[in-house]
C-alpha cells in the first residue's frame, strides 16, 4: 500500500501501457478471443481510473505547488531526470483522460473486428502517453512523451480510419512533428541558456523558468523561443490557420480515434501553454497576446462559418472543436483570473460534449454507413432513446445553462470583455452561430418525415450504448449544475501560474 501511495502518479501513467503489453498473449484469432481482449482492455483502463480518483481524492486544493513529485536519475550529465508531479490543472486533465479510455474502449465493442488485440492496445499505449505529458516536470521527459503520443494516434488513423485515411494521418504526422521540431530547437537554446548562466546542466521546469532571456521586441531571442512553443502548441489546439489537419483526421479516424483526439490531444496544445509557453516567456507572452487573442477570436468565428456548411455530421463536430478551443486560446491569453478559469474549464467541457458528439456519430454510422446530413431525417420517431441522448449533448454543445458547456463560455466571455472588447464581442457572436449549426444539424438529423427507407428500421441505442453514453450525459449535468466540485481543485494553481506570468 505504501508503494502505491508514494508512487502513485508514475502508477496512473505507466499501468496502460503495462497493460497493453498484458493483452499480447491473449488470443484473439476467434469471436471469444476478441471479446476476451475488449472486456480485458476495459476493465484494464477502468483500474487507471479508480487510480485517478484516488489521485483526484488524495490532491490537498490549498496548496498551489506541484504535489506527489518523483524524481529519478536519467541521464544526470546533462541534469536531464524523470522528474513529474501535478498541480490542480494537470490532475483535472488526467482525470479527463482516465474518464473517457474506459468509455471509447466500451463505445468500439462494435465497431471494431480486425486486428482487435492491436487497435486495443494502441489506445492503452496512447493514454500512458497523454498521461505523462500531463504530468512531466522535466522539459525533456515532456517531449518523450509528447513525440511518444503521435505514434499510436497517427497508427490508429492510418490503419483502422475511412478510406483516406493514408493522407489524413500523413498530414496529422507531419503538421505535429514539424511544429515539435521547431520547438526541440527552443528547448535546446534554453537548456544552453541555463547552463552559460548557472554553470550546471538542468532539464528541471522549475530551475528553466528562473533562466533570464533577452526581450526587446519582436526579433528578441524570447520572443522567437516563444513563438517556437507557441507553433508546436498551437498546431495541436489547434488554433487558426494551422486547423487544416483536424477535419482531416477526424472524418477519417475510427470513433475511438475521434473521441480521445478530441477530448484529450487537443488539451495538451492548451495545457502547453499553461506549464510551458507561458511562464518560460512572460514579457514575450504579454507582447503576443493581444494576437493571439485575435486569433481565438477568428477561430471561434471561422470554425462556426465553417461548420454550417458541412455536409458530413462528423466534419461539422469536426469544425466544431476549432470553435470551442478558439474560446480556449482567447481565455487564456486574456491572462486574467476569471477567464483562464474558463479556459480550463472549457477544455474538460469540450472533451465531455465533443467526445460524446463523435460517440454518437460512431453509432448512427456503425447503422447507416454514411455520415451524410441529407441521409438522414426523421430518426426520432424510430430511435427516441438515441434522440433524448442525442439532445442533451448538443445542448451542451451550444452551451445551453445548465449544461457544462455554458460556465466555460461564460466565464471566458466575462474575463476577456475586460480585456478586450472589441475581441470579445466577436467571440461573442461564434454563439450564437454555433447554436446555428449544430441544432440546423440536429433538426435535419432528426425531424421530420422519415424520407429514407432504410431510416425506418434502424434499432435504437442498445445495453451498451446506454452504458457508454451514460457517464456523459451524467458528466455534462453535474458539471454545469456543481462547477465548484472541480474548479476548487484548481483555484490554488490557477492563482500561482498568473502570478508566475507578471512582468
Amino acid at each position: 500500500m505504501e508503494f502505491i501511495t508514494k508512487h502513485l502518479v508514475s502508477l496512473v501513467v505507466f499501468l496502460p501501457a503495462v497493460f497493453g503489453l498484458l493483452l499480447i498473449p491473449l488470443p484473439a484469432s476467434d469471436e471469444t478471443g476478441k471479446k476476451l481482449v475488449k472486456a480485458a482492455a476495459i476493465v484494464f483502463s477502468l483500474v487507471v481510473f479508480l487510480l485517478s480518483c484516488v489521485l483526484y481524492q488524495q490532491f490537498d486544493p490549498a496548496a498551489a505547488g506541484f504535489q506527489f513529485q518523483e524524481t529519478h536519475e536519467w541521464i544526470s550529465a546533462f541534469g536531464i531526470s524523470y522528474r513529474i508531479g501535478i498541480d490542480g490543472i494537470s490532475l483535472l486533465l488526467i482525470v479527463l483522460t482516465t474518464f473517457l479510455t474506459p468509455i471509447v474502449l466500451l463505445g468500439s465493442w462494435t465497431a471494431v473486428e480486425e486486428k482487435v488485440k492491436s487497435y486495443m492496445m494502441l489506445l492503452l499505449f496512447l493514454e500512458t502517453g497523454m498521461l505523462g505529458a500531463f504530468v512531466a516536470l522535466d522539459i525533456i521527459l515532456f517531449y518523450v512523451f509528447w513525440e511518444a503520443m503521435l505514434i499510436p494516434m497517427y497508427l490508429l488513423i492510418g490503419v483502422w480510419g475511412g478510406k483516406d485515411r493514408i493522407y489524413a494521418s500523413m498530414k496529422f504526422f507531419i503538421y505535429t512533428l514539424a511544429g515539435s521540431l521547431l520547438m526541440l530547437v527552443a528547448i535546446f537554446t534554453l537548456l544552453g541558456m541555463y547552463k552559460t548562466q548557472t554553470g550546471n546542466y538542468s532539464a528541471a521546469l522549475t530551475d528553466l523558468y528562473n533562466v533570464k532571456i533577452p526581450f526587446d521586441g519582436l526579433r528578441s531571442p524570447q520572443t522567437l523561443m516563444f513563438l517556437a512553443f507557441a507553433l508546436a502548441f498551437a498546431i495541436k489546439v489547434p488554433l487558426f490557420p494551422l486547423h487544416t489537419w483536424l477535419p482531416d483526421a477526424h472524418v477519417q479516424a475510427p470513433t475511438a480515434g475521434s473521441v480521445i483526439l478530441a477530448g484529450v490531444l487537443l488539451k495538451l496544445g492548451g495545457y502547453g501553454f499553461i506549464r510551458f509557453a507561458f511562464p518560460l516567456f512572460p514579457q514575450a507572452l504579454h507582447f503576443m497576446a493581444p494576437t493571439f487573442m485575435c486569433l481565438g477570436a477568428v477561430a471561434i468565428v471561422y470554425g462556426a462559418w465553417v461548420a454550417l456548411v458541412q455536409p458530413d455530421v462528423k466534419k461539422l463536430v469536426a469544425y466544431s472543436s476549432v470553435s470551442h478551443m478558439g474560446f480556449v486560446i482567447l481565455g487564456l491569453f486574456s491572462l486574467n483570473a476569471v477567464a483562464v478559469n474558463g479556459s480550463i474549464y472549457q477544455m474538460l467541457n469540450h472533451g465531455i460534449s465533443t467526445g460524446g458528439l463523435f460517440l454518437i456519430v460512431g453509432m448512427i454510422y456503425e447503422r447507416r454507413h454514411t455520415r451524410e446530413i441529407s441521409e438522414f431525417g426523421g430518426i426520432t420517431r424510430v430511435m427516441p432513446l438515441f434522440a433524448v441522448v442525442f439532445m442533451i449533448v448538443t445542448l451542451s454543445s451550444v452551451a445551453l445553462p445548465g449544461t457544462n458547456g455554458f460556465v466555460g463560455e461564460f466565464l471566458i466571455l466575462l474575463g476577456s470583455y475586460q480585456v478586450s472588447k472589441a475581441t470579445t464581442i466577436v467571440a461573442a457572436t461564434g454563439v450564437i452561430f454555433g447554436a446555428v449549426y449544430m441544432l440546423w444539424m440536429f433538426q435535419r438529423v432528426m425531424f421530420g418525415p422519415v424520407t429514407n427507407e432504410e431510416n425506418k428500421h434502424l434499432k435504437d441505442l442498445s445495453l451498451r450504448e446506454l452504458v457508454v453514453m451514460a457517464p456523459i450525459v451524467a458528466a455534462i449535468f453535474v458539471m454545469g449544475i456543481f462547477p465548484n466540485i472541480f474548479m476548487s481543485k484548481m483555484d490554488a494553481s490557477i492563482k500561482a501560474f498568473l502570478n508566475q506570468v507578471k512582468v
